[in-house]
């Protein structure tokens, strides 16, 4: 009963979701789309001409953004396990990255070229069990880390969704070390309650 009223509740407050109206509105596929927007007026991660890889897209909110800004000089990969609509001027593969095939598909679309960013928006199915749900999240980082490691070019961009907690910090030290900058952000268009931060990591110095 309990888990009922939560959902409930959250079905309420999502409706009500000024982000969530505003997503209905202006087309895009959920509210996660104002997030990225924000991050690249503050951050210009997304440029004109850019080659992006989207992990865990599905939706397609992020890979929305993405495929308007950088334009139809540019090119945007989106991955997920899940099926996601198609886009114009995106390459959609389904699968999971973190396996081999997956990422021989995705590496096979960029035809030996490299990313100038990865974008990572990706959270587990979420348990309510802090002690379960941050290493499943954070795990989640890690891998997408790996990825960018071995498709970005040389001063890359990597921007990816975390959790405060076990793990932030290790984490991000790992980052720092692979990128000459990392910035922390918290856009408004996350929920006030929610522990989630994006790392914005800039110039990648390389494998």
């Amino acid at each position: 009963m309990a888990k009922s009223r939560s959902s409930g509740r959250w079905l309420q407050e999502h409706e009500r979701d000024p982000y969530v109206l505003r997503a209905r509105r202006e087309g895009y596929r959920s509210r996660a789309s104002y997030k990225l927007l924000e991050l690249d007026t503050k951050d210009k991660v997304l440029r004109p001409g850019a080659v992006v890889l989207d992990l865990g897209a599905a939706p397609g909110g992020w890979t929305q953004v993405a495929a308007t800004r950088v334009g139809a000089a540019g090119r945007v990969i989106a991955t997920d396990i899940l099926p996601m609509d198609s886009l114009p001027g995106v390459d959609f593969v389904q699968g999971d990255f973190t396996e081999q095939d997956t990422l021989d598909r995705v590496l096979g679309i960029l035809g030996g070229t490299g990313v100038d960013l990865v974008i990572s928006d990706m959270a587990p199915n979420m348990s309510g069990m802090r002690a379960v749900d941050q290493p499943r999240a954070m795990h989640l980082v890690e891998l997408a880390m790996d990825v960018a490691s071995q498709v970005l070019k040389p001063e890359g961009i990597f921007l990816t969704k975390v959790f405060q907690g076990e793990d932030f910090q290790h984490l991000l030290m790992q980052l720092r070390q692979s990128y000459r900058t990392v910035a922390s952000r918290k856009p408004e268009a996350s929920r006030a309650r929610s522990r989630e931060l994006y790392w914005v990591a800039k110039g990648f110095r390389g494998g």
